[in-house]
């Protein structure tokens, strides 16, 4: 399966992508394979406006997009996201790709705007008619298992590693329609491997099929 990921930093930083391409080859599930393009707090409107991502898309034979911006809270910021995941998945269809978003989370200092985030992706996806990826939902059903995890980086945005592996469940669970019960703990990097303790694994696993059953 060949993926392009649109985003910025909340995907880039501990290599998300290649979590998710991990996942499929640690496991007897399909392989992913993955182009990324993530500058820095760009939008989905920066990439299709002032990036290369309709020239990418137009130039291989994707069988998924997947969109990712800020938490997209405040009401016009929500305007955005529809709009530019609509067109998005528009150009995704008409190249033969899935159209995906993928849902993240608010600063935790903002933390009271959660519930804003996670219905402004829901939307969104509705409205695109793309596929949720919830990694936002499952961070809550996480947190409901064990409000001590820390999903947040050092700087209260970014992920932590036990962040970006309960976020690549999601995404990668939802790329290649199966369960994440049962996926590794244990997956192969570019540059190493990327662990996770057997009984956090667990959890984090249950959550993301929480997500992912809620969508």
């Amino acid at each position: 399966m060949l993926v392009l990921f649109t985003a910025n930093s909340l995907t880039y930083l501990n290599d998300l992508p290649a979590v998710v391409a991990g996942l499929g080859a640690a496991s007897k599930l399909p392989d992913v394979e993955y182009r990324l393009l993530a500058p820095g707090g760009w939008s989905i409107e920066d990439h299709w406006t002032i990036g290369d991502a309709p020239q990418v898309l137009a130039s291989g034979r994707w069988d998924a997009v997947v969109l990712q911006q800020g938490p997209s809270a405040l009401p016009e910021s929500q305007v955005n996201l529809r709009t530019w995941a609509m067109r998005a998945a528009d150009d995704a269809r008409k190249h033969g790709a899935r159209p995906a978003l993928y849902q993240v989370w608010p600063e935790r200092y903002r933390f009271a705007v959660f519930p804003d985030v996670l219905a402004s992706y829901r939307n969104a996806a509705r409205a695109s008619r793309s596929e949720l990826f919830p990694a936002g939902d499952a961070w809550r059903a996480a947190w409901r298992r064990d409000p001590k995890l820390q999903l947040y980086g050092s700087d209260g945005f970014h992920p932590s590693r036990l962040g970006t592996y309960l976020a690549a469940l999601a995404i990668y669970a939802g790329l290649v329609k199966a369960s994440p019960i049962g996926l590794p703990r244990v997956v192969p990097m570019p540059n190493g491997r990327y662990s996770v303790p057997a009984a956090r694994a667990r959890l984090l696993q249950q959550a993301a099929a929480e997500a992912l059953r809620r969508r």
